[in-house]
């Protein structure tokens, strides 16, 4: 049986709107699992978000091989699908991610031998369209007219978060204080600006953001305000952040996805690129949930960055890890991960365990201290693009998920993530002001993850890295637990010396034990690193800290974890059940 390439089109589609509608459904429900303060139900709905797509696509897939032949591609028919559906997209408000959907439909479906530009959308056809008018997301607010506080009022009231605000007149007043102190607009009177604000706010844990811009002839100044809510249900204005690099912190690639109701994406993303002109296309479609289309976007810069680059894949800097053999583009700030074949002995665990704590990280809230992941099945790489060494060391250590295909080689599957600065080659570039400043964040990044029910399991400060705005980041997933499954224990004292001195231990040691004190011995043999650590952090050396920390989680408690500097906010909390993001 062969259906009509117009049913084909029409399928696919169908089940594209399927994913969206079940897609939106579950990210306006955000909005009441906010006001409700349902904290758990929330980060457990940004979990299950993340399976929706993959869903839907299996279903379509299904659907596909019942009503038609789909052992071998029908070249004829398939040409005919694909230039359908691109005629179905042009007024398509969700257009580029139909055509994402599309291209995971056909590549379940047949062999990526396939998997062309005569067969799927490599490159967009949108890209050669007038794109969608980024005034479908946002609304324009004109001071000239209502004046200053009425507009910040209408503003806020418009988010329609469904709950009323403590108090209205305080969070106007504080943020005109606020923005006249940040952006410098003093001299500008109200028929001086426009202010241009995204219709939606943008939820994720404890925490909803008002996101705009103030235009003014001269310039465009974007804001983020965070919203939270008080044990009485009622909202307040936390803080204004006008600093774009504060900014791309609450979008930072470490934190978990945002929800964020949306129309017409493309439009939301080129409004947030315009604020944040250093995120790229992939990294903003993922940061609102959209991950999938954040990696059809990522492929697309990588294919073009290599089309427009001559340097070569060569392994990446720092020590070469057990678990994991990596690789990267000199030119490209990015790398490559792919699982050894075999791993050292003080690895006791398979390549199942490692996809499964991998898989852990994306779906758990990360914090802004664990790394994004992108994963890939089947990338064709240019074999000449790899350095004679990369190549031989991959023969070596990945051959049973690499193959060669005429000019490519094809890597089964991998993982591609941000480039960071080892930690610890940071540190031995480092002086010493900025050694106490990187440690201080590598407390603060431990201590985040402890708060959200991650024990990172390594802890040496190779599998850290540094961002460019200079904070901690964890990248290697393949010793990850939950906090709550680990016991961690002080070590035993002995009544003899020797046994301190002795190669082995005197005491019993089960698997998930964890002894704090280690820390100082094995993460810290540098003695002045150590002392930072025994300054700031002496807590993190202590088992109690760590057993204290497994009982908050258990009672059901979410830490706050701010995205933004506890200096910019207007008030300081001080009743504990105020919490947020």
């Amino acid at each position: 049986m062969v259906l009509s390439y117009s049913n084909v089109a029409r399928t696919i589609l169908t089940g594209f709107h399927r994913h969206y509608r079940a897609f939106q459904a579950v990210t306006e429900q955000a909005r009441e699992l906010y006001i409700e303060q349902r904290w758990s139900a929330l980060q457990a709905a940004a979990r299950a978000r993340i399976s929706y797509y993959d869903q839907r696509v299996i279903a379509t897939v299904q659907e596909l091989s019942e009503a038609m032949d789909c052992t071998e591609v029908n070249e004829k028919l398939w040409k005919k699908v694909r230039s359908y559906y691109a005629d179905l997209l042009v007024f398509h408000p969700q257009a580029e991610l139909a055509e994402t959907f599309f291209n995971s439909v056909f590549c379940k479906l047949f062999h990526r031998s396939y998997f062309n530009n005569r067969y799927i959308f490599v490159e967009s056809v949108l890209a050669k369209r007038i794109p969608l008018p980024q005034e479908t997301e946002y609304r324009a607010y004109f001071p000239v007219a209502d004046g200053i506080a009425s507009t910040l009022e209408s503003i806020l009231t418009d988010m329609n978060f469904g709950a009323a605000f403590a108090d209205m007149a305080a969070c106007q007043t504080q943020l005109m204080h606020a923005f006249l102190a940040q952006v410098k607009l003093r001299k500008l009177a109200a028929h001086q600006l426009r202010i241009d604000v995204l219709k939606h706010p943008f939820y994720r844990n404890k925490a909803a953001y008002v996101v705009g811009r103030i235009v003014t002839e001269q310039h465009q100044y974007p804001f983020v305000v965070p919203i939270l809510n008080n044990s009485h249900g009622q909202l307040y204005v936390d803080a204004l952040i006008t600093d774009v690099e504060q900014m791309l912190v609450v979008f930072s690639f470490a934190r978990a996805y945002f929800f964020v109701k949306t129309t017409t994406p493309s439009a939301l993303v080129r409004f947030l690129q315009g604020l944040m002109p250093r995120k790229k296309l992939a990294e903003l479609y993922s940061a609102i949930g959209l991950h999938k289309q954040g990696k059809t976007e990522f492929y697309r810069e990588l294919l073009q960055h290599f089309a427009t680059s001559t340097d070569q894949l060569v392994v990446a800097p720092g020590v070469r890890g057990l678990v994991m053999e990596v690789f990267t583009l000199p030119s490209f700030p990015y790398v490559f991960k792919v699982i050894r074949d075999t791993f050292g002995e003080t690895k006791p665990f398979g390549r199942d365990t490692v996809l499964a704590r991998y898989q852990l990280v994306k779906q758990h809230d990360r914090v802004g201290r664990m790394a994004d992941t992108i994963e890939y099945s089947n990338v064709a790489l240019p074999r000449s693009r790899f350095s004679a060494e990369l190549l031989a060391e991959l023969k070596q250590s990945i051959a049973g998920s690499m193959e060669f295909e005429g000019d490519y080689v094809v890597l089964k599957h991998v993982y591609i993530e941000k480039r960071l600065t080892p930690l610890n080659i940071y540190l031995t570039e480092a002086d010493d002001t900025a050694i106490e400043a990187i440690l201080l964040d590598y407390g603060y990044a431990l201590k985040d993850m402890i708060a959200a029910n991650i024990f990172p399991g390594d802890m040496l400060l190779k599998n850290f890295g540094v961002t460019r705005g200079k904070r901690v980041v964890f990248y290697d997933y393949d010793e990850v637990q939950y906090l709550t499954e680990m016991n961690f224990r002080a070590i035993p004292k002995s009544d003899y010396a020797q046994d301190v001195l002795a190669s082995e231990h005197w005491y019993s040691v089960a698997p998930g034990d964890v002894f704090p004190e280690q820390v100082a011995t094995f993460v810290f043999p540098n003695k002045k690193y150590l002392r930072v650590i025994q300054q700031h952090h002496p807590e993190l050396i202590d088992a109690t800290f760590w057993q204290e920390q497994q009982q908050q989680i258990k009672k059901g408690m979410l830490a706050d974890i701010f995205p933004y500097p506890q200096s910019i906010r207007f008030r300081y909390q001080t009743n504990t059940e105020l919490r947020n993001d």
